[in-house]
This record gives structure tokens, sequence and C-alpha cells, in this order.
């Protein structure tokens, strides 16, 4: 077989929610792209991860506020649950949206499309399917996959990743969870509202990474709906007994065993830098992905790396956002820096945390005592009273001089309001300017005003200003 041989302007490796962001806008832009993916359009995102999840959080959600309508004074029979019309939602969503992904609408916006397994044979060409591509700039936007612990037993024993469960198409009597992270705690509640028996599983701490003030909230609530949690728990075996999964671990000192239908394994990601031959490619790596500067050029300034490869911040915003810098540095010439204190994280459980910038352990370890904590509650917050959902607050971190430096929240829409916290570190805000807008009544975007006027609250005892308010005074 002949080798053929392409040169291109930009060859971007993987067609996940960086990789495609990266190639439309260049190609819009009259670059030469040429696009490389071995699996799936849109990536884990569109495929295994936001999509598919949040359609299932969706029926979930219907099914919870149906058992929950009694106190609005509205009585529904207990929910029917038809399993397989939820897959079918689920599925349709994804098909809703993968045209927009796909292999037509790129080719039709001018993008060479590869599909097959790149790998670098040298530090200026990539070698795919028998075809050597040269490019000026290569974008390595390969993604993550599932990791998967050593566990004694566990390759022996059929079990669930994020790329599979949503192919279930009946719903499992009990689901164990291996893994209390953000999948772990998504799936584990929205498979109990739609029925499940669950149980979590999880050898440090449920959302370990998370403010635990948050964090203890989600675990009460999930506890409160019946799913059942294990923390700090050694597991020693799993094993199949009588078609069931058998998981034995060590919990609080003592032996125990649970038995369930069906076991999720979400135990975190690993980043997608196998087969790529970047040792050949002079493109320095480690354990948890592909090391980077902020202008998100890798030691081989001719290669940038972007989303999950990179190994944090695994998010599809976050990889959008990374793409568009490199857009403007690998087209226009533009110097960029990556930001990673404007990009959001959100946990869509119910109620949803939030996060942007610092949080408070984070700001304390930096700045010690030269922070400030504003607090505003979902309890002060009208809209929030009339829906029933109350529980939450909004947490802001401040310099002493009102900057911005971080923002926690949880609550209903809580992935909703933290963009407007995004938008004020971004640019750089301090909280008085929060309590500038006008928040239409009755929202949950007055909490986000309300944390302003929180933030000079104790200007109302300062000397200064009750002098200036007497002087006033004393004009007609």
């Amino acid at each position: 077989m002949k080798t053929q041989s392409l040169k291109t302007d930009l060859c971007v490796i993987g067609a996940g929610s960086g990789g495609l962001s990266v190639a439309a806008a260049a190609a819009a832009f009259s670059s030469d792209v040429i696009l490389v993916e071995k699996g799936k359009m849109g990536g884990d995102c569109l495929n295994y991860g936001c999509v598919p999840s949040k359609a299932l959080i969706a029926a979930s959600k219907k099914a919870h506020e149906g058992v929950n309508a009694e106190k609005f004074g509205v009585f529904f029979e207990k929910p029917k649950i038809d399993y397989t019309k939820v897959q079918a939602h689920i599925s349709e969503i994804i098909a809703q949206i993968a045209p927009h992904d796909s292999v037509e609408r790129f080719e039709g916006l001018g993008v060479k499309i590869i599909k097959g397994e790149g790998r670098f044979i040298d530090k200026n060409t990539l070698e795919v399917n028998g075809t050597r591509i040269k490019a000026r700039r290569f974008i390595i936007a390969t993604g993550s996959s599932p990791a998967i612990p050593k566990i004694n037993g566990l390759d022996e024993v059929n079990y669930f990743t994020n790329e599979t469960i949503f192919e279930l198409t009946k719903l499992p009597k009990h689901l164990i969870i291996v893994g209390g992270g953000i999948i772990g705690v998504e799936l584990a509640q929205a498979y109990s509202r739609l029925g499940a028996k669950v149980s979590i599983v999880e050898k440090s701490l449920v959302l370990e990474n998370q403010d635990k003030e948050l964090s203890s909230i989600i675990i009460g609530v999930l506890k409160k709906e019946g799913v059942k949690i294990y923390q700090q728990a050694e597991i020693r075996k799993i094993s199949n007994e009588k078609q069931q999964i058998n998981l034995g671990f060590e919990f609080e000192g003592i032996t125990k065993n649970i038995k369930g239908s069906d076991l999720l394994i979400a135990t975190g990601r690993k980043s997608n830098i196998e087969n790529l031959g970047l040792e050949k490619a002079n493109v320095e790596f480690n354990k948890a992905g592909i090391i980077t500067d902020l202008s998100l050029k890798t030691s081989n300034k001719k290669i940038f790396a972007i989303g999950d490869v990179r190994g944090n911040m695994q998010f599809t915003h976050s990889a959008g956002y990374q793409a568009s810098l490199v857009i403007r540095n690998a087209v226009f010439g533009l110097p960029v820096k990556l930001n990673k204190n404007i990009i959001p994280s959100v946990i869509y459980s119910d109620p949803q945390i939030a996060n942007v910038g610092l949080s408070e352990q984070m700001a304390r370890d930096i700045y010690g005592d030269k922070i400030k904590i504003i607090r505003s509650d979902f309890i002060d917050n009208d809209r929030a009273k009339a829906m029933r959902q109350t529980t939450g607050f909004v947490k802001l971190i401040l310099l002493k001089n009102g900057k911005i430096i971080g923002c926690s929240i949880i609550g209903q829409n809580a992935g909703e309001l933290i963009s407007l916290f995004s938008f004020a570190i971004a640019n750089k805000q301090k909280a008085l300017n929060l309590a500038s807008f006008i928040a239409p009544y009755p929202t949950y975007s007055e909490i986000a005003k309300r944390v302003g006027i929180n933030s000079f609250a104790d200007k109302i005892s300062n000397k200064w200003i009750k002098r200036w308010i007497s002087l006033i005074k004393l004009f007609p």
C-alpha cells in the first residue's frame, strides 16, 4: 500500500467538543483543516457524558417532582417508570444534537475528515491509516476515558462505565456505584429517583474535592432520598454470586458485603494519550496528561493540547474556552494566556453545586486572613420560597478591597447563577458592582444581587459614613 502524504495548515486530533470548535472556527477563517477521529464524532460529551447524563437527570427530576407535588396541593399517583422510554428519550436527545457534530456538517464547512487512529512518527508528522500529515500546527484534543481501578475480581464481572451505562434497556434493581465523584453522585441520584436501589462505595470522601460545607448538603439529600453511602471504604473483592454482583469491603472497621444487580465504575477519568507517539513528537506528558504552558503549547511548539487530554478542568465548556485561545494564537498569531480562575464547574445534582475561581479553603491558603466571605441564603429569596426550593446559599470570596476571587453556590439553578460570577471575575469586578444590576422580581438572580448588597453591609456602622450623612442633613 502506497503511503499518501498531505500538507495542511491545522491538523486537529480528536472530534470532541474542543477539537470540533477549533476545526469549525479555523475553517470559517479559510484555514486548511484536517480533522482526525478514530471514534464517534462529538466525543465523550455528546455520546457518553454531558448530553445523555443530563437527559437522564431530566427524566428523573420529572419523577421526583411528581412524588413531591403534594406540598403544592397537587396529587399524583406513584410514578410509573418505563425505562425503555427513558432510554429512548436519551437516544432522541443525542440524535437531535448529533447533526451539529456530524461528518457531513464539518465536510460542508470545508474540513477534511480522516477516520482512524493518529500517531506521530516524528515531531512534524502524524500518520493515520498509512496517510502522513504534515501541518503548520497540530492540536491534540483526544479527550479522556474512564479510569478503571485495580480491584480484586473486577475483571471477572460485568460492569458499566459512563461509556456504557446509557445502553441499559431496563432499570437496575440495585445499582452499586464504585466512586463518589461527580459522575457517581449525579447518576446515583438520577437512578434512585427513577426507582432503583442505589449504593455508593467510595474509598475516600464523596465529592472529596468540593467545599465540605456544600458536599455535606448533597450527601444529606442523597441519604434522605434513599441512597446508601459508604465513605472511606476499602473494597476487598468483587465477585458474581447467583447472577448478582457481590461487593465486599471494609467500612468503619467492619467487613461488609452488598449485593446488587448492576455495577457502575465511576472512579474518575484518564487522559487519552496512549498510542499517540508523543515521545517521537517530543511532547512531554505525565500521569495526568499532556503538559502545556499557559498558551496551551506543548514542549513541541508546533503542537497544542486542549481539553481533557491535559488532565485538569475536564469540562466541555473548558475545552471550548481552550479552543478559542488556540484559534487566536494558531490562526491569528495573537498572544493568549489560559485563566483557569474564570472556568466554572457544575455538579448537576439536585440541588446543584457550582464553583468558579478560588474556593474558600484555597483562598485562605493563599491570602490567609486577607479575605472576606459574604453569603446570601436561598431561604431569603422569594422565588425560592414560592418554588419550595430554599436549600442552599451563595458564598462569595473577596479580597479585603472587595475584588471577587471566587464563588461557590449550592441550590437550584446554581449552574445558571455561576455564570454571572464568572463574568465578574473575568472582568476584575468588585462585589459592590453586583448590587448595581436590576434583577427581575421574583427570580433566583436576586440572590446574586443580594450577595453584592451584603458585601457592604458592614459600612452601615462606619463612623465616617455616619458623619457624612449627619452633615448632609444640615443642608435644607
